[in-house]
């Protein structure tokens, strides 16, 4: 009689889920060029620092706002973590792309241009605390200083306001406020807009540098978005960008000393 073999039971492996944490880190020391960064913490590690090391990571800006690329959607969606100080295209940049699969929010895999490979594993983690944590970053500006707060807000109002800007043949680029200048935010317009920088038509950048007092942030961004709606922004801005062709076909002095 033949001995029935034993049942053997079969079990799916499920990765193990991990923890998540989003931090945004502001350097100590300040010097032109340092930037905050969004730091993802895995498991408790640093996972950009582990593996890149040529830059910082990408700004709160492009990465912590409501509906921004670190959501994760059924489709997948490549997100670029860190670049290189010296851009990209010179020593590269780390990417990781990001979806969810059920109740699991998934990252990887990992890409850096400059490398045939990232050292990192695919990581899982569960999507309801993984969302959670991606709100509560992007909802906590408690690291942000009154002169990034005001441009924040400034940038926000500015891009509803669309008539203003296109009476004045104008595309607002950004609204910055950088470290080494604590007291200050800059404006950044195109004209006529960013079609004519892809189309190969003449173009300029201009920039206009705003002071900001002790004043309640709010209330500083309703007062300039009075008064920069107020007039047309180019007469009292500089020219930062394009060329002094572009500048003549356009009826604007290239600035004196600036590269043609």
């Amino acid at each position: 009689m033949t001995t029935p073999a034993p049942l053997v039971e079969h079990r799916s492996v499920i990765p193990d889920l991990q923890s998540f944490a989003l931090r945004v880190v502001v350097p100590d020391q300040v010097v032109p060029g340092s930037a905050v960064e969004v730091r993802p913490h895995i498991g408790g590690r640093d996972v950009v620092a582990e593996v890149f090391d040529e830059g910082p990571g990408s700004d709160p800006h492009y990465l912590l706002f409501p509906g921004g690329p670190l959501h994760a959607h059924p489709s997948p969606r490549e997100v670029r973590l860190a670049e290189a100080t010296c851009t990209e295209g010179c020593c590269g940049a780390l990417y990781v792309t990001i979806r969810r699969d059920g109740d699991q929010v998934i990252w990887g895999p990992w890409r850096n241009p400059d490398e045939d490979e990232v050292g990192l594993p695919e990581f899982r983690f569960d999507a309801g605390r993984y969302q959670a944590e991606v709100e509560r970053a992007t909802l906590d500006r408690s690291w942000e200083w009154p002169a990034r707060t005001v441009a924040r807000l400034l940038e926000e109002q500015l891009r509803q306001c669309t008539a203003w800007l296109e009476r004045w043949e104008c595309e607002l680029g950004s609204v910055s406020a950088w470290l080494w200048e604590p007291d200050q935010i800059n404006l950044f317009l195109f004209h006529p807009g960013r079609d004519a920088v892809k189309d190969g038509r003449p173009w300029l950048q201009f920039q206009l540098t705003l002071d900001v007092s002790g004043d309640e942030p709010a209330v500083q961004a309703d007062e300039l978005v009075a008064e920069l709606t107020a007039f047309d922004p180019r007469a009292v801005a500089d020219v930062c960008g394009g060329s002094k062709e572009f500048a003549r076909q356009l009826g604007y002095p290239w600035p004196p000393g600036r590269r043609p």
